[in-house]
């Protein structure tokens, strides 16, 4: 009986993990604060993640030799409104800068150009460091 519960619970929360990836504070600009926790652990699954997912480093290019999320994609925020091709729209985007505050407003200018699935990751390469996570140079 405790088999078929199970299997019963996990069965429903399929659709769940489906649909919301982050589980973050959704904001009021349409875009989610994700921790590094959870970038991390989505970043983890790499081609095996149900969720399809771009990391978008939203620093200038000496910043993101100096170290970057590997697989990240370069796109310096002040570059960003040129580049929304470049962007896809059907797959998870966790947008990351030093500490937060440049990801936020990338995060925001997205939503507002109509991406449903950002993410911004809250505390940005800092905190991804501070957690013992991996950068590459």
């Amino acid at each position: 009986m405790k088999r078929v519960i199970l299997s019963v619970t996990a069965l429903l929360m399929v659709p769940l993990m489906a649909v919301a990836c982050g589980m973050g504070e959704q904001t009021a600009e349409d875009y989610e604060n994700a921790s590094v926790a959870h970038a991390y652990e989505h970043w983890q699954q790499g081609e095996t993640s149900n969720i399809p997912f771009m990391f978008l480093d939203v620093r200038t290019v000496e910043e993101f030799k100096d170290g970057h999320i590997k697989g990240a994609r370069l796109m310096p925020v002040q570059v960003l409104d040129l580049n929304f091709a470049r962007i896809p729209k059907d797959k998870q985007v966790y947008v990351y800068c030093h500490s937060g505050t440049r990801s936020a407003r990338a995060a925001k200018l997205l939503a507002e150009k109509g991406f449903k699935n950002i993410e911004n990751v809250v505390g940005g390469i800092e905190a991804w460091k501070a957690a013992g996570y991996p950068v590459e140079k």
